[in-house]
């Protein structure tokens, strides 16, 4: 059985990153990529509209030709997103001589780095991965997960609050297990605070209605 992936964020600002292939996966793998501020570099012999627009607007690199294993020299991340398993294994051979990550769009075997369904909600980000054993799962879990999670604006609430109370831990040197403590506590006392102030809200608006009401009964 195959050991358990080691779960980790990467920081793509600026860095080159290699697309190889420019079709509907690479397309859709394009997005998240800009959004993550990478330097891109698209090596595929056509490409999609949107990637060829993109390109033309100085957005990315377009070379137009097949992939060559120099297109991978100081690169921090590649992703091969071609249905051609033998590109994916040439991309994976030259990857591996460059210690350099890859994904391999739904061929594990040519992949040593797998994207995750992901959540980003209030500034958190929640990833699922099955490692690429099962990525319809993945999805899956994710459209579960996505219901059951707090608001944006509650997330960004509690996030605000976190950063906050980081910066007072760091100080005093709090210990870790202290901190998460300390965390929840603020937040279940911050819920049962809201809770509060909506039932007084709603108990103050009812009085109010039931007043108006009966003066209107008197009055008629």
């Amino acid at each position: 059985m195959k050991r358990p992936l080691y779960p980790l964020f990467l920081d793509l600002q600026d860095r080159p990153v290699l697309l190889v292939g420019a079709g509907q996966v690479a397309t859709q793998k394009l997005a998240a990529l800009q959004t993550a501020g990478a330097d891109i570099t698209v090596v595929a012999p056509d490409a999609s509209d949107v990637i060829a627009q993109a390109a033309a607007r100085g957005e990315l690199r377009w070379h137009c030709r097949r992939v060559d294993a120099a297109d991978l020299d100081g690169v921090y991340l590649v992703i091969a997103a071609t249905a051609d398993h033998a590109v994916n294994a040439e991309v994976a051979k030259a990857a591996a001589a460059r210690r350099v990550f890859v994904n391999a769009v739904d061929d594990p075997p040519a992949a040593t780095a797998y994207a995750a369904a992901q959540i980003v909600r209030g500034g958190v980000t929640v990833a699922i991965s099955s490692g690429g054993r099962a990525p319809a799962l993945s999805r899956l879990l994710r459209e579960v997960i996505e219901q059951i999670l707090p608001s944006d604006e509650q997330i960004a609430n509690w996030m605000a609050q976190a950063s906050a109370l980081r910066a007072t831990w760091k100080r005093d040197e709090v210990p870790l297990g202290e901190r998460y403590r300390e965390l929840l506590q603020r937040l279940l006392d911050g819920s049962i605070a809201q809770q509060q102030a909506a039932k007084a809200t709603s108990a103050t608006a009812l009085e109010e209605h039931s007043a108006t009401s009966e003066s209107k009964e008197r009055a008629a």
